[in-house]
């Protein structure tokens, strides 16, 4: 491809047509750069030059293809700065997306025309970078230091309208190509060039502080913050001083691995399975419960455009069910998320009824009671009366197989598990879980769906627990016996924060309910290998009826209407007693041993899931573990930490957890060939 196929200029009278197409989203790789860098000599003798972007984008945003590569002439702060002292001044046409080097680029030119709602923004931080292109000098310059802290730092996408607002933009347009026409035909004086301008640098030290808290361990919102107030320092200093921070920060772990990141979810959202499947159209869904889980499935659901009905057993249910699911759409609409008009549609949209029959004539059947076989076999044998032989079922399952549930049923390839995380319309993650007869039709519409409820699908095969909480169940079982061998909770749980978690594994489990765990382990008693080492801590909380927040006590205590965890002194001694009568030797564990076993443990369980093909990939175990249990997006995941770290390290760490154990783990081929 060359320079004139992307960047294509076209002269009409006294105006220079510049547009940049490089499909999808008109990145700013080498061959724009220089289509650029010639266009605008190519635009030279013209009266006003409009440049715009082809297809739904203007720029959004860098070629991150490029990233890992020595950079190429030009370099796009060179073709900004190009466009910005062109004699024939630029007109950004804004009629899409612009992001990054997109809003580097508009910036660089004398006038901005947008689309209504047209996003904008610096989501630089996100890939743990600063611009490159001027971006922190240009912005601050532009709309002012506040509302560039809130870009650069904080990853902010704005509407074209408050950049209107906030003097970055000269006019928004809904109809572009008839103001382009007026504009052109009466231009006003040529602005000051952003680069020129003044601005005020106030004493940012508080904000400082309030960017680290959010930024929870990544280090990008503060290198952000830091490149902005370089805006004090004149244009030709502090750009240079932006591009070599940009450059370095490339190389960085923190951004590889959110690049990383960002590359591995799209991959997960498009697995081998369904390349070239058609995905059928959804319209009418019906939930079988209307519990927390199910109402959540519903709101989501329905803020999709769905049409949905719960099922749900007896008067009271049925009531309690559309309470919990208007309060939900009432929240949205409270919170600004949703217009009342949305409201009223998706209000209309949904109903609940006490029997089976309402299934009729749906789509989609998605059972989301509570995990119990034969209840979930019996609510999808009265699906399979209910409904057409093609009409896809799907069981939200956390644990059990989905080939038990589904056993009996006609036609299983319509079959397949749609696993939800709580709650069900906020949290992303969606766990796909393919069964031997899932149609590659039914599975690409599981995908679908998923798309349009804006979730993070990932495939799954079958194991008890699928990919993430079989994840989370080693990773709790470690934890225990880390209490057993001589840490106490809120040592394992700072540990883990400190980390990068947004909460400790004990944390989390006050907050979700012990008895889940709880369950769990009762129904893998059985199963459970022999020389497993099983420690009962837990249980003995759950005997106590101490089943953490709701209970006003768990591993942590409650102070009455608080969710703040506070030291239990009952429970630590119970701890030490416990491992005083079964002998054990208590020790000191240090912040980063607690933090290499349980990593250790992790990367084992993730490793084994790959080996055994429950998931396509190590990224697709990254992208669960990120959007379902809180892994620092910064750290790319349990296994591209792994890759950071030296997986021979890890193995290191895993045979330390292994020998501390005996007969406890099932250590994955990766590690025992990193060990050798």
């Amino acid at each position: 491809m060359s320079e004139r196929d992307v960047v294509q200029v076209v002269r009409e009278g006294d105006i220079a047509w510049v547009t940049i197409d490089n499909p999808p989203v008109n990145a700013t790789s080498t061959l724009v750069r220089a289509g650029l860098w010639q266009a605008v000599d190519a635009a030279q003798g013209a009266r006003l030059a409009v440049l715009r972007g082809g297809g739904n984008c203007f720029v959004a945003g860098g070629d991150m293809s490029e990233f890992d590569r020595p950079p190429e002439e030009p370099h796009l702060p060179d073709v900004v700065q190009k466009i910005e002292d062109s004699p024939v001044p630029f007109l950004a046409v804004l009629d899409g997306a612009t992001l990054g080097g997109g809003w580097e680029i508009a910036m660089g030119c004398a006038w901005r025309i947008a689309a209504p709602g047209v996003k904008i923004g610096l989501p630089e931080v996100n890939m743990g970078l600063i611009p490159g292109a001027g971006g922190t000098q240009r912005c601050p310059r532009l709309i002012g230091m506040e509302a560039a802290i809130e870009m650069a730092c904080r990853g902010r996408i704005f509407a074209a309208e408050e950049v209107f607002d906030l003097g970055g933009i000269d006019l928004i347009s809904k109809d572009i190509m008839a103001d382009i026409t007026a504009f052109a035909a009466d231009l006003p004086p040529r602005p000051k060039p952003v680069s020129a301008r003044d601005v005020d640098v106030p004493d940012l030290s508080g904000v400082a502080d309030e960017v680290r808290k959010r930024a929870k361990g990544q280090s990008s919102p503060l290198e952000n913050l830091t490149a902005l107030q370089w805006v004090a320092l004149p244009f030709a200093e502090g750009q240079p001083k932006e591009r070599a921070r940009h450059l370095e920060l490339r190389q960085s772990a923190e951004s590889r691995a959110l690049r990383h990141a960002f590359f591995a979810e799209r991959q997960a959202a498009k697995p081998d399975a369904i390349k070239d499947v058609t995905p059928r159209d959804i319209a009418r869904i019906a939930i079988v419960g209307g519990g927390l889980m199910g109402a959540g499935i519903a709101a989501a659901a329905l803020s999709a455009g769905h049409e949905v009905v719960i099922i749900e057993r007896g008067e009271a249910e049925v009531e309690a069910a559309e309470v919990r699911v208007t309060g939900l759409l009432e929240g949205a609409l409270k919170r600004g998320k949703i217009s009342r008009e949305d409201f009223e549609k998706q209000r209309d949209n949904f109903s609940v009824a006490p029997d089976y029959g309402a299934a009729a004539g749906a789509d989609l059947a998605i059972e989301a009671v509570f995990e119990d076989l034969e209840v979930k076999r019996e609510v999808f044998r009265n699906l399979a009366k209910a409904m057409g032989d093609d009409a896809i079922l799907a069981t939200n399952t956390s644990y059990l197989d989905p080939t038990e549930i589904f056993a009996g049923l006609p036609n299983p390839a319509r079959c397949l598990g749609l696993h939800f995380f709580s709650p069900a319309h906020i949290m992303k993650l969606l766990e796909i879980v393919v069964m031997p007869e899932t149609g590659p039709e039914v599975l690409a519409t599981g995908f679908a769906f998923g798309r349009k409820l804006k979730k993070m699908t990932v495939l799954s095969g079958i194991c008890d627990g699928f990919v993430g909480n079989r994840m989370l169940a080693a990773y709790r079982r470690e934890a225990e016996y880390l209490l057993a061998d001589g840490a106490l909770p809120h040592e394992v749980d700072a540990a883990m924060r400190g980390f990068g978690m947004p909460m400790g594994p004990f944390e989390l489990q006050d907050l979700t309910g012990l008895q889940i765990a709880w369950a769990n382990r009762q129904r893998q008693a059985a199963t459970r290998p022999e020389g497993e080492r099983y420690e009962t801590i837990a249980d003995t909380l759950c005997d106590l009826g101490w089943l953490g927040q709701r209970a006003g006590k768990g591993w942590y205590r409650y102070a009455e209407a608080s969710r703040r965890p506070e030291r239990d002194p009952e429970v630590e001694g119970m701890i030490r007693a416990y491992s005083a009568e079964r002998g054990i030797t208590r020790r000191d564990f240090g912040a980063d041993e607690i933090v290499n076993r349980l990593m250790a443990v992790l990367i084992n369980e993730g490793a084994r899931i790959v080996e055994e093909g429950i998931a396509e990939r190590s990224g697709d175990v990254d992208t669960v573990q990120i959007h379902g249990y809180g892994f620092p997006r910064w750290r790319g995941g349990p296994m591209h930490y792994a890759s950071e770290r030296g997986w021979d390290v890890v193995a290191q760490d895993m045979a330390r957890v292994a020998e501390a154990s005996p007969g406890s783990w099932v250590i994955a081929d990766q590690l025992k060939g990193a060990a050798r």
